[in-house]
């Protein structure tokens, strides 16, 4: 049952994609991807803007067209905002899930090349299939790491993407990952600091926990981040594992990815964008707000044009700041 069955439903139809540049993953995954793709009511899909939903950890892009009680799926997110005048765009959804649970969406040597999946194969992909999106007219959006994935996008490859949102995105490394480290620690004591045996504990499981769901999120950063290829799966961790001491070596291997730091070389070419919209929740959990604070002083310093918000809620169940983001891409890229 749909939230409004009066709005004029757009159709979605799903995709096959056989990667060529997953193979290199150190994880075993599936190399063969899914992704959805809803085109709006009356439309074919040619000549509209294309918007990809790169989605946060423990998710696949599939999730966010499934069914939803008590609110709406993406698709029906999209037909009434397209009802209220938002113009209409093309949105994909493509599975990026991995065994460690989740997606930065960046090249790793261990979790996968995934931004040249997005660049060089699935956004290809689905433009050439609908003639839709091209230069100027291509933008992702994503919450948590799905926000990260966008701005760590926007920062990597302006010349390839023209509008970004960011939902609570990982950044501020240093309160966002550091203070997990002690509790991952206290996870792997009955496993004598074996990250293998962890691992191979939580895949056994009928059940899982938020507590073990959190360790695997960590493991999946050190294997984004910093990635060791002698190691299980590229996890290793950049603290020592008796006394918790920061690795300098390793750290800085985190730090080069926080947005916050490669906006200090890259920021400027966000002014190629013609959107960037960032926010986060003022009581953010996992301490998300202070970076972007951060970014956004800094890019204010840069003169970067952006629209920033903090908004009161937390890190979860916040979708519905998208009623914001998406119409404000939409309109930029369909200029």
């Amino acid at each position: 049952m749909k939230r409004e069955p009066s709005v004029p439903a757009g159709t979605v139809q799903r995709l096959w994609i056989d990667s060529e540049v997953l193979k290199s993953n150190m994880l075993g995954d599936p190399t063969r991807r899914m992704i959805d793709v809803y085109v709006p009511h009356g439309h074919d899909g040619r000549g509209l803007p294309l918007l990809v939903d790169i989605v946060g950890f423990t998710a696949g892009g599939p999730a966010h067209t499934n069914w939803k009680s008590f609110g709406e799926n993406m698709p029906e997110r999209l037909d009434r905002l397209i009802a209220e005048g938002m113009p209409p765009v093309v949105v994909a959804f493509p599975d990026c899930f991995t065994k460690l649970g989740g997606n930065q969406y960046i090249n790793s040597v261990a979790v996968g090349r995934w931004a040249d999946f997005l660049l060089q194969e699935a956004v290809p992909f689905i433009e050439t299939r609908l003639n839709c999106g091209g230069t100027g007219r291509r933008g992702l959006f994503g919450k948590s790491s799905g926000g990260y994935g966008a701005i760590a996008h926007a920062l990597l490859y302006p010349d390839f993407w023209s509008g970004a949102a960011c939902h609570s995105g990982d950044m501020g490394f240093e309160w966002a990952y550091l203070p997990e480290m002690p509790s991952m620690l206290r996870a792997l004591k009955p496993h004598k600091n074996d990250i293998q045996s962890w691992l191979a504990e939580f895949f056994s499981k009928k059940k899982t926990n938020e507590k073990d769901i959190h360790t695997l999120m960590n493991f999946a950063m050190c294997a984004t981040y910093d990635p060791d290829p002698t190691a299980y799966m590229g996890v290793r961790l950049p603290v020592d594992l008796d006394t918790c001491e920061v690795i300098p070596e390793r750290w800085n291997n985190f730090m080069a990815w926080d947005p916050v730091v490669m906006a200090e070389t890259r920021g400027a070419g966000l002014k190629k964008l013609k959107a960037l919209y960032i926010d986060c929740g003022d009581i953010d959990q996992y301490n998300l707000l202070y970076g972007a604070r951060r970014l956004h002083r800094l890019l204010q310093r840069m003169d970067v044009t952006h629209t920033y918000e903090e908004f009161p809620d937390n890190h979860s169940s916040v979708d519905y700041r998208m009623d914001t983001s998406l119409p404000f891409l939409a309109k930029a890229l369909s200029s």
